[in-house]
């Protein structure tokens, strides 16, 4: 048996100004969306200047669409239809006594740039006009985009007429459409707040890419301030969660109400807010020469930027070319005079900085676009912004631009799952695209480079000086322009998991035995005698090391166990300093604690050797000093 589900969209309105989008909104649900002085009196919190729609799909299924008309051309505008993505079909009301006006062919070049795909043409006022003649105008202009084949349904409010047949077409549209997608990153883009008396501060917006529940914390931005959920309305009814593409109204009461406003975005996540995007912009072809709107954009224009419900002024680098015509794109740099909630693939609109012209539209490609972009980034966003719902291109491109990625923040700003991108991350890595590590993805190419120059300068050490046990990790990192901590720790523990090992502070070759080169075995062997001629009580440090040859023999005795450090000025052999300590553990165990002086005459010592030995004892736990006498430590 088939199960009844409910599907929810979201249906924009667009037309010039008085073609009669309120009445036959209307007329199709009942609803004027124009009520807001009664609104006011009720206290109704949802029908703000929307309207529902419910209808039912002939498998069934329920379809609740929510309807955005804004009557007002400038409304229209600011609003960019209630949130970024979230219309699903737009209603295009054209009057058949005017026909085609200037708002109409603004509007299509809105909804082109806001990605919209499909469209219903309802053809208003049908008993004023000629219809064939209007229709045949609507096709004409509708050539060549991609609302081409939308159907043209005529309609009138005063007669009735094709109001049926305009909501059967509704659902023949909607049922054939895939609902919102629920990626688990909710978004909701206030348009907007208020207070009611017992209730508090309201919120409401269409909620796009993930689930809101009662009882929910939520993050507002770009404030960054936290709140609760205390209830969820959806057109006037309480519900418990809120799914993708419902119009949507949030209490909370313990939020401020002057901290809040409408432009700001309610997020499930900490989402940081940016003011500096990188993105595809473009100049609709349509537009006319000698209109504002067609000049060319420049490099350096100051312009607005609409994204969600927010208005931001933005200066506008282009990165590939100095302006832009009718019917080109280009990647630019849009720096914000105020933060937004930014996802990659987000769409914008671009008007002058009069706030008179619609003269371009965008996609978001990098919506954290901070420092320069050679050609070869160029070219890997242009191609992301060709598909930006490819999810392996666009995660490929993220980490190629970087060379690395931390895997926890990897596209966390994009209409993408957690699960799509660890998915696309594995077959990335399948086909040595990427390298994956513990905690970052990293480039193959970016990868193999940095391996290749970390294994030459351990090969180069080794060589240039063969008695050292490898080269120190503090000289690799700054070798390596300070990589980030995450990215270094990668390299080495994928380097020690291949054919090198860890020495210390050290990193060699696992085969690598450290060597004195001939030319300082003389010098060893002239330590050596000198250590071993009073072993309990060698020569003082300074007048082994004479020169930089001797320095150099003494630490690589040092540091491959050879030679024992015990104080500043205090070496041993190594089979001398074992000694020591056992005649010392020896001599304690028999007669009990045991002073300095005791130990000094026993072994024959100098007090300058005898204090810094029992101290590097003490510390190695072999000794324990209680007052001026030594004990036997824990580890005897």
């Amino acid at each position: 048996m088939h199960e009844v589900t409910t599907r929810h969209f979201i249906i924009a309105t667009a037309g010039h100004v008085d073609h009669g989008k309120s009445a036959l909104v209307k007329a199709l649900t009942g609803t004027d969306p124009d009520r807001l002085p009664e609104e006011k009196r009720r206290k109704i919190t949802i029908d703000l200047g929307f309207a529902e729609l419910n209808l039912t799909a002939p498998s069934g299924n329920k379809i609740h669409a929510g309807i955005v008309d804004v009557p007002g051309h400038e409304d229209f505008i600011r609003n960019m239809i209630a949130g970024v993505g979230s219309i699903d079909l737009a209603l295009f009301v054209i009057a058949a006594d005017d026909g085609w006006m200037p708002q109409t062919e603004e509007h299509l070049q809105i909804l082109t740039y806001l990605g919209v795909q499909r469209a219903v043409i309802a053809l208003a006022k049908s008993d004023l006009g000629k219809v064939e003649g209007v229709t045949e105008q609507i096709r004409n202009r509708l050539r060549e985009t991609v609302l081409a084949k939308s159907r043209v349904i005529p309609t009138s409010v005063r007669t009735g007429e094709g109001i049926e047949n305009l909501k059967k077409t509704l659902v023949m549209e909607l049922a054939t459409m895939p609902t919102q997608r629920d990626f688990g990153k909710s978004r909701l883009f206030i348009d907007r707040a208020f207070t009611l008396r017992g209730v508090g501060t309201v919120v409401t917006g269409t909620l796009t890419g993930g689930q809101l529940h009662r009882g929910q914390s939520i993050s507002v931005q770009p404030q960054r301030l936290h709140a609760r959920i205390r209830s969820i309305q959806s057109h006037g009814v309480e519900i418990d969660c809120a799914q993708p593409s419902m119009r949507t109204a949030l209490s909370l009461p313990d939020l401020p109400i002057n901290q809040v406003k409408r432009g700001d975005v309610i997020t499930d996540s900490d989402f940081a807010p940016t003011s500096a995007l990188i993105a595809q912009i473009e100049k609709s072809p349509r537009l006319i020469a000698r209109e504002p709107a067609a000049r060319p954009l420049k490099n350096g224009s100051s312009v607005y930027l609409h994204h969600g419900t927010s208005r931001a002024a933005a200066r506008i680098t282009l990165l590939e070319k100095n302006g832009l015509e009718p019917g080109q794109k280009t990647i630019a740099h849009l720096k914000l005079a105020s933060p937004i909630v930014a996802f990659v693939g987000d769409r914008f609109v671009i008007r002058d900085a009069s706030g008179q012209h619609t003269i371009a539209g965008g996609v978001v490609l990098d919506p954290d676009g901070t420092g320069f972009r050679d050609a070869a980034n160029l070219k890997l966003l242009s191609m992301q912004a060709i598909a930006p719902d490819d999810i392996d291109l666009c995660v490929r491109s993220e980490i190629a631009q970087r060379g690395f990625v931390p895997r926890n923040t990897l596209l966390n700003k994009s209409n993408f799952s957690v699960s799509e991108i660890s998915e696309a991350l594995i077959r990335l890595q399948r086909k040595n695209e990427i390298v994956l590590l513990e905690e970052i993805a990293a480039d193959g190419e970016f990868w193999q480079t940095l391996r290749n120059q970390a294994i030459a300068l351990i090969d180069n050490a080794h060589k240039q000086n063969p008695e050292r046990r490898g080269l120190e990790l503090s000289e690799l990192r700054s070798v390596l322009r300070d990589q980030p901590e995450n990215v270094f720790e990668a390299l080495i523990a994928e380097l020690c998991a291949d054919d090198f090992v860890g020495k210390g502070s050290a990193i060699a070759r696992t085969p690598h035995q450290p060597v004195l080169p001939a030319r300082l075995q003389p010098v060893e062997r002239k330590i050596r005698e000198a250590l071993s001629q009073k072993p309990f009580d060698p020569p003082p440090r300074r007048e082994i090391e004479l020169d930089r040859g001797a320095q150099h023999v003494l630490r690589f005795l040092i540091e491959n166990g050879e030679v024992i450090e015990v104080g500043s000025d205090a070496v041993f052999l190594r089979e001398s300093f074992e000694c020591m300590k056992s005649r010392i553990i020896e001599f304690i165990s028999k007669n009990g604690p045991a002073t300095v002086s005791d130990l000094r005459q026993a072994l024959e010592s100098s007090r300058r050797i005898m204090v810094p030995l029992l101290e590097r004892l003490d510390r190695d736990g072999v000794t324990r000093r209680v007052g001026d006498k030594r004990m036997l430590g824990r580890i005897v």
